[in-house]
């Protein structure tokens, strides 16, 4: 840390919270701001360090950007700065995810809330097709992308594979391709993570298994492993996440109905932090569902911890090991075949939110598929002219996510 200036506490404090409570318009406009407040703006961090450390936090599963906030905490005040880095990147979109938890339960199936809602979920459309095109620029660099990210579509949407069996193949086949060249990493010093460091947030993370299991909490117990599952699979940002979410909460559990599940995306894209905090809201909606608002407070509770605490865990034990990781060819290419296969993985999230949108009724899956088709006569006309507004802001006019959200939600409204 010797050639980084090391900013006073105060203005630590209020500059990481600004970037907590601004932070709108997923991974990418979060990321920027960070770049325009920690480079820019301060000084504190290099160009070639923030870039460093964005190309390992992407090696991560979990959250990029509260990764990357996280990381440049630590690296500016150490551990204390990194837990209050984090912190504040999450805590103000978790407060209001929260409130938008307990309302969307009360007030959610009012004729007049669907109606708002519609415009926030054909915006929400437009939004991942973004997502997805931007993703295009960077993972389909030739023939082998292309056929991995349609191979992961085709997998996904026809034939229901496991969200975690695709990255897992797709990552696999990257080490191996690389594996079968001759190619020499710069060398580096062998040393491994932090033993203690991974025991000691390891264990707080899943501390609240064995307690849960314990005293009979068999719902909390059941959405914290889920969660906890998810932390560690979250390769490729959290549209690509979301693509799992539905398949097991909605398909698999039985946990949340597709419409409930697309109105968690939608309002989760309302609020500052990142988007997986998607994830708090739909554990949230499960327990306000199953048994109240005290079973909805301690699900959305357990929800963040099990989500979040392993972000902390990968920079406190990884971090300190940067530039030898990012000297593996091997670790290169199988980062590489990952980010392909979640190209497929996103564009499969965006035929099944957008089915379950324009269409009020579908078709059920005819074995072997389990690709939803939608019934032609349902389709909602003011669902697609809500989503040609939403693409004339987003795409044409270049407006931002929040303006573009509060702008179809009000003409939803009134459509309604």
């Amino acid at each position: 840390m010797s050639n980084i200036p090391t900013p006073d506490f105060p203005t630590f404090l209020r500059s990481f919270a600004r970037i907590g409570l601004l932070s709108f318009g997923g991974p990418a406009a979060q990321i920027s701001l960070m770049h325009r407040v920690l480079v820019d703006d301060r000084g504190w961090l290099s160009e070639k360090q923030f870039l460093s450390a964005l190309s390992f936090c992407m090696l991560l599963p979990g959250p990029e950007a509260m990764q990357l906030a996280t990381w440049a905490g630590w690296r500016l005040r150490g551990t204390v700065g990194g837990l209050i880095a984090g912190a504040l990147f999450v805590l103000p979109g978790a407060v209001l995810i929260a409130l938008l938890a307990a309302a969307y339960a009360t007030w959610g199936e009012a004729p007049r809330t669907e109606a708002l809602m519609l415009g926030i979920k054909a915006t929400v459309i437009v939004i991942v097709v973004q997502a997805m095109t931007r993703l295009s620029v960077r993972a389909l660099d030739g023939p082998t992308e292309i056929i991995i990210a349609g191979s992961a579509l085709i997998a996904l949407f026809l034939f229901g594979a496991p969200f975690p069996l695709v990255i897992l193949v797709a990552g696999t086949w990257g080490w191996l391709r690389q594996a079968a060249q001759t190619v020499s990493a710069a060398a580096a010093p062998r040393t491994g993570p932090g033993l203690a460091q991974l025991a000691l947030w390891a264990g707080a993370w899943l501390l609240p298994l064995p307690l849960l299991a314990l005293t009979g909490q068999q719902l909390l117990f059941d959405l914290s492993l889920f969660f906890a599952k998810l932390a560690v699979m979250s390769f490729g940002g959290a549209y690509a996440v979301l693509a799992w979410m539905a398949q097991d909460m909605v398909q698999l559990r039985g946990w949340l109905t597709p419409e409930q599940m697309v109105d968690a995306l939608g309002l989760a894209e309302t609020t500052p932090g990142p988007l997986i905090l998607v994830t708090q809201f739909a554990g949230q909606l499960v327990g306000q569902q199953a048994g109240g608002w005290r079973l909805a407070a301690a699900a959305s509770a357990l929800t963040l911890w099990m989500t979040f605490l392993p972000c902390f865990l990968w920079i406190f034990a990884f971090a300190p090991h940067l530039d030898r990781m990012l000297t593996r060819p091997r670790l290169q290419s199988a980062l590489s075949a990952i980010t392909a296969a979640v190209l497929g993985v996103i564009a499969n999230l965006s035929l099944w939110f957008a089915l379950h949108v324009f269409f009020a009724e579908t078709l059920p899956a005819r074995a072997p598929f389990v690709a939803t088709l939608p019934v032609p006569d349902s389709l909602r006309i003011n669902a697609l002219w809500l989503a040609a507004l939403a693409a004339l802001l987003l795409l044409v006019l270049r407006r931002s996510v929040p303006l573009t959200l509060a702008v179809t939600g009000a003409v939803g409204w009134w459509l309604g």
